[in-house]
């Protein structure tokens, strides 16, 4: 059923609608502007790429925040989980960068699923067995990961070479060259977690609709009383969820750091200065795609080109960087105000399926017959 997506692609034309007249109010072309941007994320080989790296973490965070939905949780925590992702991921590196490629690579891509995973089970286990709301304890973790990182990039993990200068910038020495992620497109920065970050979201697909695991998750999102009846551990299922959902951010965080073209861990004391609020986008890449794996492939590649031309248009129209902040503003506003437009049109699907299926019966099945 596609009324889903084109409502979603309807909030998209609606914001940049609005953004329009925006632009006008400025004095400038909304129409040059809008080329620009365009232009700046699918317009030649390198914007292409540039537009696939920057959707990875958007992707991979969105497709946690599909997993936890299932189980009707709600993950907002994908910042710190970025953190603790990158965070374990870089403490693995600095330990065994002896390590051959083929070896270190997937070591620190798996160092990251489970540090995100930790710091995902732990507002999971909260809520499934204290009742602690999910949406409280994930944002409170994401201030305790930010001040984590702060005091270990700024002492025990920071460059000696900081040291040494005096500067003291908060980041790690230059990580294992093996640990890098191979280049895939020469002359641009398409690595090997794009491939990753697809793959994963292939992959939380099947787990969902494709395996017995998933089937329970979703059944626990579907009613817990009538899971916990059918025997399904209802604490154990949501614990799982944001188990899950938080490797998948903290398997996001791993990328940006080996991804990255400084290749070591930096901050500048804030989570987005590292994430690029990557933990909160991927939610809005998430309800773009319908809170599926699969739609929100395209969606989070759609995000990602948004943020990558948005720059090109500052550049091309001479428009203020906070006009395009607030222009990004809008399209998650309208995206966001869309999903009860979406859930009232499959609403009325239901209730349409199950008034011709009354309709059929009424109509003179045989006795003892089926429809079929």
């Amino acid at each position: 059923m596609l009324s889903g997506p084109l409502v979603s692609l309807a909030a998209v034309v609606a914001a940049f609608a609005l953004g329009a007249l925006m632009i006008v109010a400025l004095g400038a072309d909304p129409r040059d502007g809008f080329t620009a941007l365009l232009d700046g994320a699918f317009g030649g080989r390198r914007e292409l790429a540039d537009t696939a790296t920057k959707a990875t973490p958007l992707l991979l965070v969105g497709t946690g925040i599909c997993i936890s939905f299932r189980a009707k949780v709600i993950n907002i925590g994908g910042e710190g989980q970025i953190l603790a992702g990158a965070l374990v991921g870089t403490i693995a590196a600095l330990a065994l960068g002896d390590l051959p490629r083929i070896g270190l690579i997937p070591v620190v891509l798996l160092a990251g699923l489970v540090g995100g995973g930790i710091w995902g089970a732990i507002p999971g286990a909260l809520k499934a067995y204290v009742g602690v709301n999910e949406i409280l304890s994930t944002i409170m973790l994401n201030i305790v990961a930010v001040q984590i990182v702060n005091y270990l990039l700024r002492d025990p993990l920071i460059d000696p070479a900081e040291i040494e200068r005096g500067t003291r910038i908060p980041q790690t020495e230059r990580l294992s060259p093996n640990a890098d992620l191979p280049i895939l497109l020469g002359g641009t920065r398409l690595h090997l977690g794009v491939v990753v970050g697809v793959v994963v979201a292939i992959a939380a697909w099947v787990f969902l609709w494709r395996s017995s695991l998933g089937y329970r998750i979703r059944a626990v999102g579907s009613g817990p009383d009538a899971a916990h009846y059918a025997g399904i551990d209802v604490a154990r299922m949501t614990t799982l969820a944001l188990t899950a959902s938080g490797a998948m951010c903290g398997l996001a965080g791993s990328i940006l750091v080996f991804g990255s073209e400084s290749h070591r861990f930096v901050t500048d004391g804030s989570s987005t200065g590292f994430t690029g609020s990557s933990g909160f986008n991927g939610i809005v890449a998430a309800l773009f795609g319908g809170l599926h794996p699969l739609w929100t492939i395209p969606a989070a590649a759609l995000f990602g080109g948004l943020l990558v031309g948005a720059n090109a248009m500052q550049r091309a129209i001479q428009i203020p960087g906070s006009l395009v902040i607030g222009l990004n503003g809008l399209v998650v506003l309208f995206v966001v105000a869309s999903v009860d437009v979406r859930q009232r049109l499959a609403k009325a699907g239901s209730k349409r399926a199950a008034l011709a299926t009354i309709a059929r019966t009424a109509g003179g099945a045989p006795t003892g017959g089926t429809d079929e």
